[in-house]
């Protein structure tokens, strides 16, 4: 079994795209441990809100064929790859940390780098996994959200009533 770590954001209908997104997740992956519902402003662009979680489950599937899923599940519910990088979206699930994978590999570079530069990653992520450590240094990701400089990029936990998350 293979700890797959997953990052999911939405601002588009973030509270109907985020739970079903879980719930398409929970279907593929079966039991997710997932982190609190945070709310930031929109990075790089002006838009709506964000809704950010992280959400983890050990998994028997290659990294390829989630790699594939999880392109499908975002085309699914209306990603629209022909928009800029930072832009609005209906649902964006980044894959943060595949077992111990590290470089370049299936065309993603993992870990992935935004888990240092994005509080909205790496906050979920600490709480979800805080004494996980980031393989290039050894430090543990709730050293380094301890450590991040919170003034830049702000967020809040959010209730998020909804059964995807009970």
């Amino acid at each position: 079994m293979t700890l797959l770590v997953l990052s999911l954001g939405s601002n588009l209908e973030p509270k109907v795209n985020i739970p079903l997104a879980v719930e398409s997740l929970r279907r593929k992956f079966g039991k997710l441990s997932l982190s609190k519902v945070y709310e930031s402003e929109a990075l790089g662009f002006r838009g709506d809100n964000f809704l950010n979680l992280v959400a983890s489950v050990e998994c028997k599937v290659s990294l390829e064929s989630v790699q594939n899923y999880l392109k499908l599940l975002e085309d699914r519910m209306g990603r629209d790859r022909n928009m800029p990088r930072f832009s609005d979206r209906t649902i964006d699930i980044d894959i943060l940390l595949y077992g111990d994978s590290a470089g370049e590999e299936c065309g993603l570079s993992l870990p992935r780098p935004e888990i240092l530069s994005s509080a909205f990653v790496l906050c979920p992520l600490a709480e979800l996994h805080p004494r996980l450590k980031y393989f290039p240094t050894n430090i543990s990701f709730e050293e380094l959200w301890g450590n991040f400089d919170k003034t830049e990029q702000k967020l809040w936990a959010i209730d998020l009533c909804s059964d995807s998350f009970s």
